[in-house]
């Protein structure tokens, strides 16, 4: 694995106030920050709950990387693991973790990996088509991009991003291929686009961008394996957090929250249940966004969604 440094990585926790108030609701005991980035989060519930311990994950080592030394002055409550979602049950089961406290989800790509040309994740600067959270990882954006199908292409475009011109931008990419670099893409991606759609809605590539970062990444596979590990092991007044950027995401935690919720029920909605299901937990946030304020300072907390979830 490459050495990475840790002084670029720099990031601002979204939505810290909100996720605090839950914080203060937990039960003391182990607290999993499943995407610790650069520790802030983490930072504030180590400073405000001395009766919890954290188990911060993160599948970007240099975040690990970065948290650890930010973090250094909680070392004895804190334990790092350079993981993905989808190793929370063997992470648990390895350290004897029967329940936790509570549990954080703060989703999408963060600022830094943004910053980094190299990753590949930005289509504002020339990088190599990349985009991997874990660097230890083989698949690669440039991967996808230069040999899957047609269908297969667009497929991925319009299910992670809801991309409206999925089709076009997907032939484009096979029509034009092999494609060497982020700013290449991005161009393509805009000439693919017709010109009255290009004036709104923010960057033309952005859509696609994220699509095929979540391929890549495989991320919603992942946030289902990992969020369904850490709502099971959830204690009674124990609470779940996630932040999310966009509706494939969300889709998927709204749905797992409202199966806890509900307790699995599936009978029509507005009548009585009969299927006997037994709800587990209450929804305490679902959905809420970033006030103005936060917007105004930090960007990228705009599209941001809280849903919290409170075992009963």
């Amino acid at each position: 694995m490459e050495k990475e440094s840790t002084s670029n990585f720099v990031h601002q926790a979204v939505m810290l106030d909100e996720v605090m108030h839950v914080v203060d609701r937990v039960p003391a005991g182990v607290f999993i920050d499943a995407t610790v980035g650069g520790g802030g989060h983490s930072e504030a519930i180590l400073s405000r709950r001395q009766d919890l311990k954290v188990f911060a994950l993160d599948r970007d080592s240099l975040a690990i990387n970065s948290a650890t030394a930010n973090l250094k002055e909680f070392s004895e409550r804190i334990q790092f693991f350079h993981a993905s979602f989808s190793s929370m049950e063997e992470i648990l089961n390895r350290e004897n973790v029967s329940s936790i406290s509570g549990f954080l989800f703060d989703l999408g790509v963060s600022s830094p990996q943004l910053d980094i040309r190299e990753r590949g994740f930005s289509y504002r600067a020339e990088g190599p088509l990349d985009m991997r959270m874990d660097t230890s990882q083989t698949k690669t954006a440039r991967e996808l991009i230069n040999n899957l199908s047609y269908s297969e292409l667009r497929e991925i475009i319009n299910k992670n991003s809801d991309e409206r011109f999925a089709a076009r931008i997907a032939a484009s990419i096979v029509d034009h291929r092999p494609l060497q670099n982020t700013l290449e893409l991005a161009e393509l991606i805009k000439k693919a686009i017709p010109a009255a759609a290009r004036r709104k809605g923010g960057h033309p590539a952005k859509r696609t961008f994220q699509a095929l970062r979540m391929a890549v990444n495989d991320e919603i596979e992942e946030l289902h394996t990992g969020l369904s590990s850490a709502v099971s092991r959830l204690m009674p007044n124990g609470c779940g957090v996630v932040i999310s950027y966009h509706s494939g995401e969300d889709r998927v935690v709204k749905q797992l929250f409202r199966d806890v919720v509900t307790g699995g029920c599936r009978c029509p909605q507005k009548l009585p249940c009969v299927c006997g299901a037994i709800s587990k937990a209450r929804l305490l946030h679902s959905g809420t966004s970033a006030s103005d304020e936060e917007i105004s300072i930090n960007r990228r907390s705009k599209s941001a969604r809280l849903r919290v979830v409170e075992m009963t």
